[in-house]
């Protein structure tokens, strides 16, 4: 049976329309309003962060280059990583948006004691991002899903569901910021799922925090028991014997947890869903549900065996499961595991990042980590962010184009920040000359990107 055609509101046309509100959608939307243009950024929930505020992911992390260790007499602070601390490599919004945060009360400025990463607390995050679109003139439209794109040569547009029926908002460019790379998909753009063997994703983890816990306690069991805590992760004797005794059954090997600007509170990332594929419903669905069961086994986990957290409790978890992966829009270029281990510079470089490659097993238990050489940061050029074969779109975040290693590094908050700026300006400017973004001059592109704060190396 058809169904009858659907009579869709045209809401508003502008320069820029800015699809998916998290930390890649925020920069492409100031990017673009900085130069002036009108732009509309359209969010699937009542408030913007995506990952940060509604999955709960936590902390942003280094913005730093890495150098060798250096010795902190005296510091046993559970929660130093090696992240990085150096030079900065990536600035403008994102260094905005941390020094906003840290002012509001909202995050802890980045040291040796959190790291070099930035814990955060995810409602100040909501209410800075908000502020800092509005302060630079960007039209929100909450509550509206992109579930189509319309090509037309001059002018194309998305469709959102909403409460008040389908509304499309046309736009001269059109900047995707979905993680997913869902218009860019609807638009015929082409992509790539998974790794090259078998097409796998790497997993899904829900986010929560856990609050009521001592942490005097839990570094005391950290200093008498070194090889089993370090930095962030470990505990891996405990989870053992937890599995011992059917109490805790998890594809994974060891605790991964952060610290909180808020004292006796973690957010903990262990969670682990394999085998699935976000742009799957029946996927998501599933997945919602077994990463809550394995929260609630964790919880009592964490209260039976691990000392410090014996009156510990949840007190949220994410509104939706944390997504690392789905497609990668394939651009006019394609970033690999090499440009990342190398450092390779691009002449068209629009972002920089120092992130490891980071990839969580996709089948079960295990973490590969390979690091960028110390001091040392690769670049992201713009061609990542030109899907092949599409005029008037770009992409930003983790659906930008690069293998399965090279999307393990460039898919954290930060970088996804960056590229949104990066993608922001180049549409931008290409919609005040009413061009193509190939047509866009690089170097115009550069020059208003350090114009707003960016290092671009």
């Amino acid at each position: 049976m058809l169904l009858p055609a659907r009579k869709a509101v045209v809401a508003e046309s502008c320069d820029v329309l800015v699809v998916g509100g998290g930390p890649a959608g925020i920069g492409a939307a100031l990017g673009a309003a900085k130069l002036g243009a009108q732009v509309v950024l359209a969010e699937r929930y009542g408030f913007l962060g995506g990952s940060a505020t509604a999955a709960l992911v936590m902390p942003l992390m280094s913005i730093f280059t890495q150098h060798p260790k250096k010795q902190h007499a005296g510091d046993i602070s559970m929660f130093p990583t090696d992240h990085g601390w150096g030079e900065p490599v990536i600035a403008g919004a994102v260094r905005e948006l941390i020094e906003r945060l840290v002012k509001a009360g909202g995050a802890l400025p980045p040291t040796y004691k959190t790291g070099y990463v930035v814990p955060f607390d995810h409602e100040v995050f909501k209410f800075v991002a908000m502020e800092m679109v509005d302060e630079a003139g960007v039209h929100v439209l909450y509550h509206s899903f992109a579930s189509e794109c319309i090509m037309r040569k001059k002018e194309p547009g998305v469709v959102f569901e909403t409460k008040s029926g389908p509304v499309v908002i046309n736009a001269k460019m059109i900047v995707d910021c979905t993680g997913d790379g869902d218009v860019a998909t609807s638009a015929g753009g082409h992509y790539d799922v998974g790794r090259d063997t078998d097409g796998l994703v790497q997993p899904m983890t829900l986010y929560f925090r856990l609050t009521n816990f001592e942490k005097v306690a839990f570094e005391n069991y950290a200093r008498m028991h070194p090889d089993q805590w370090k930095g962030v992760h470990g505990l891996w004797d405990l989870v053992k014997q937890a599995a011992l005794d059917g109490e805790l059954d998890l594809p994974r090997e060891d605790i991964l947890l952060f610290g909180s600007p808020h004292p006796g509170e973690v957010s903990v990332n262990s969670t682990r869903v394999i085998r699935v594929l976000g742009t799957d419903i029946w996927d998501i669905t599933y997945a919602e549900w077994e990463s809550r069961r394995q929260m609630k086994h964790l919880e009592e986990f964490f209260k039976r065996y691990v000392p410090g957290f014996n009156k510990s409790y949840v007190i949220q978890s994410g509104i939706q499961i944390g997504i690392r992966e789905t497609r990668r829009i394939k651009g006019d270029y394609c970033l690999n595991a090499q440009d990342v281990m190398e450092a390779r510079r691009f002449d068209d470089v629009i972002a920089r990042c120092i992130y490891p490659i980071d990839i969580h097993n996709p089948t079960g238990r295990g973490t590969v980590i390979k690091r960028v050489s110390p001091g040392e940061a690769y670049d992201i050029p713009l061609r990542c962010c030109i899907p092949k074969d599409l005029d008037n779109i770009l992409v930003a975040g983790r659906c930008i184009s690069g293998t399965h290693e090279a999307h393990s590094s460039y898919r954290v908050m930060p970088v996804s920040m960056s590229t949104g700026q990066g993608a922001g300006v180049c549409a931008a400017l290409a919609a005040r000359a009413n061009v193509h973004s190939r047509d866009v001059a690089i170097e115009d592109v550069q020059r208003e990107l350090k114009k707003q704060g960016a290092d671009l190396g």
